[in-house]
């Protein structure tokens, strides 16, 4: 009973306007300055970026104005009214300074120095569609290096806290973090921004653009919907993409204290955070701990294990095993990942993947990952004896978790303010089976992906799934080379329901691996999106849905049969999601139809697409991290940088070359 005493000092607050937490809120008002012209041309990119300045608080009929990059260590400089002096990147580094402000008010009240240092990351909202997206990925490789070389270059430091919200930033803090083998850390996650209570969520927004051109929304509704999709100043986006996702796994890895993921950026709740992670940090310090005893292969598989509960982002498939490989432990594969999808229920009803789309918060209020993982300790899917960020077993956190004061009165909040059950939100897995809720991830392979490829199965539509649980969709193949010519082939109707969009060439070595989340936002938000498949040697956001295949290998531009599909190829896709087994195969020219193993033999013999190339405004700097990460072992095993293995290949190619 002890312990239980423990967590509840190191967790408990008292305060009463804590768990008055808001589920909505009223969001900017006005309308952006959106014409025409910027609706039918700007990528989704450049329009969501709007939506983020006014969501941080900036005039809607100014954010048009000239864009002024000031580079400094901070996301964004805010006046102590919060108000804007220098917008960030995005919401989600815009707050994360309150966090570090209580964590360092209470580290010097415990007589201890607080250091503060700066790595800010971009927005992967901002940046679909453009070129900045291909610094997305390899930037989380630099910002992590950053991290170390700071952590480093304090060498009085006594132990390492991080303060981190969105999509590349948190895997490298995480990543950063896991470094630090012997010496205390804990990772404190920057939380979600609301939803409007009235309009869209920061992901559907993301498509106004081309639903604006195939008149389904007025410019109007476009403008009034855009200026109010984030609903607050801080936080990562209101879905279960890659930061909601992350935020989720840092917990569940034991970095991050219970029930801190997904919280309510800027409510006293999540500023609190702050203050008890401190306190934990320093309680690990008595204790002699290091990073090396919360992480461990237990915790690394425990926390795939709460990712396929979630139903979470297929890009934590390159950070979960980039976090193993900076703490020294054991790699996942996809192996592995296939095991523990088909053996892990989904339980939470969340965006984007349903059954019913609930906002991140309302997974928080349900009792976010603590409420699952009691849910995984019934089905004895977890392995409780690992130690947490918090001083104790993830045993006793559970135990003191199910009896705490928080879980009652947050579960009884999301009823009072939403009228909705906590229970419907966080399922058991009889319920969830009952609701048809089926897992996560897959792992096509066939003809065009020989390596394999991923799918987020959860996110096809059901009403295109077949009664026995196969998503089966034939089509000819329509080839593009760049995102661009896609998404102006889906905006000026060229796409047709039934067609199968090829997209080569996007892959490490063409774009740095981008994100292509506007082309399956639009076509999860246009009428005959749900009946048109993705096929691309690049990833998706977490965000994305729809039948959606992604991360081919090999990929395009190292020879792989991805890059040899012509426009009227007939594909064939066949979707299990019940036992998770799909297939990938051209199986037509447009002229005869033949076996699988027929077409392996043509796409073997035939040459590269003719306009398969890098892209022309890659920058060097990707380049290098593409052939670095290549070498490593590349995209399976997270896109890491392998040091012995680069040196042996570089040493290699010396003694080859004679130099």
């Amino acid at each position: 009973m002890e312990e239980f005493d423990v967590l509840s000092t190191l967790l408990q607050a008292q305060e009463p306007e804590l768990y008055t937490i808001p589920t909505h809120a009223r969001g900017p008002q006005g309308e952006l300055p959106l014409t025409p012209k910027m609706l039918r041309e700007w990528a989704s990119g450049d329009l969501f970026g709007l939506s983020q300045n006014v969501g941080m608080g900036w005039e809607p009929a100014k954010v048009a104005g000239k864009h002024i990059l000031m580079l400094s260590t901070q996301g964004g400089i805010r006046a102590e009214d919060g108000s804007p002096i220098a917008l960030g990147y995005h919401t989600g580094h815009w707050e994360v300074g309150r966090l570090m402000r209580a964590a360092a008010t209470e580290f010097k009240h415990a007589g201890s120095v607080p250091y503060a240092a700066y790595v800010s990351d971009p927005c992967d909202g901002r940046t679909q569609g453009t070129p900045g997206m291909f610094d997305s990925l390899p930037y989380r490789n630099d910002a992590s290096m950053v991290m170390r070389r700071l952590i480093r270059s304090l060498p009085t430091r006594k132990a390492v806290l991080g303060v981190a919200t969105c999509d590349k930033g948190l895997p490298a803090t995480m990543m950063a973090l896991a470094s630090l083998r012997q010496m205390p850390g804990i990772l404190v996650p920057g939380g979600v921004t609301l939803p409007p209570e009235h309009g869209e969520d920061a992901g559907k927004i993301q498509s106004i653009g081309v639903r604006y051109v195939h008149g389904e929304i007025s410019l109007e509704d476009a403008a009034q919907l855009g200026c109010r999709a984030c609903a607050t100043p801080g936080g990562g986006c209101q879905f279960l993409g890659t930061a909601a996702t992350a935020q989720v796994v840092a917990e569940a890895l034991g970095m991050a204290i219970p029930h801190s993921a997904l919280a309510p950026s800027g409510e006293p709740i999540w500023e609190a955070l702050a203050t008890q992670s401190a306190r934990a940090l320093l309680h690990q310090i008595q204790l002699g701990w290091g990073m090396q005893d919360i992480l461990t292969d237990a915790s690394v598989r425990n926390a795939m294990v709460v990712h396929a509960a979630f139903g979470g982002s297929t890009n934590l498939l390159l950070h979960i095993p980039a976090i193993a490989y900076s703490a020294g432990l054991r790699i996942p594969t996809v192996a592995d990942w296939q095991e523990i999808n088909r053996l892990v229920p989904r339980l939470v009803s969340v965006l984007p993947n349903g059954p019913v789309d609930h906002p991140t918060v309302r997974v928080f209020l349900a009792g976010g990952v603590p409420e699952v993982m009691l849910h995984l300790r019934r089905l004895d899917l977890l392995d409780t004896s690992v130690k947490t960020c918090t001083g104790h077993t993830l045993e006793d956190a559970l135990n003191w978790w199910e009896q705490s004061e928080r879980r009652q009165k947050v579960r009884a909040r999301l009823l009072e303010a939403d009228a909705v059950n906590p229970d419907d939100v966080i399922m058991d897995p009889e319920t969830a089976r009952a609701r048809g809720v089926t897992s996560t991830v897959m792992f096509p392979v066939g003809n065009i992906a020989p390596e394999g490829a991923v799918i987020k199965a959860t996110a096809i539509d059901p009403s295109v799934v077949d009664e026995d649980g196969v998503y089966r969709h034939t089509g000819p193949a329509r080839v593009f080379t760049t995102e661009r010519k896609a998404m102006t082939a889906i905006k000026d109707g060229s796409i047709q329901a039934g067609d199968i969009i090829v997209l080569m060439g996007r892959g490490p070595a063409g774009t740095g691996m981008e994100e292509t989340y506007q082309l399956t936002a639009a076509l999860k938000h246009l009428s005959f999106g749900k009946h048109v498949a993705l096929v691309t040697d690049a990833r998706f956001s977490g965000v994305s849905t729809g039948a959606c295949i992604g991360l081919v290998g090999p990929e395009a531009l190292t020879g792989g049969p991805i890059g040899k599909v012509r426009d009227g190829d007939i594909i064939e896709i066949i979707l299990d999601r019940e036992h998770l087994h799909g297939e990938l195969n051209v199986i037509g020219d447009g002229i005869r139809r033949f076996t699988p193993g027929e077409g392996a033999i043509l796409l073997k013999e035939r040459l590269p697409h003719p306009d398969l190339a890098p892209d022309p405004q890659l920058p060097d700097d990707t380049r290098l991290w593409a052939a670095l990460q290549s070498a490593s072992g590349g995209v399976w095993r997270g896109a890491i940088y392998d040091v012995d293995r680069i040196i042996e290949i570089i040493e290699a190619g010396r003694k080859a070359l004679n130099v």
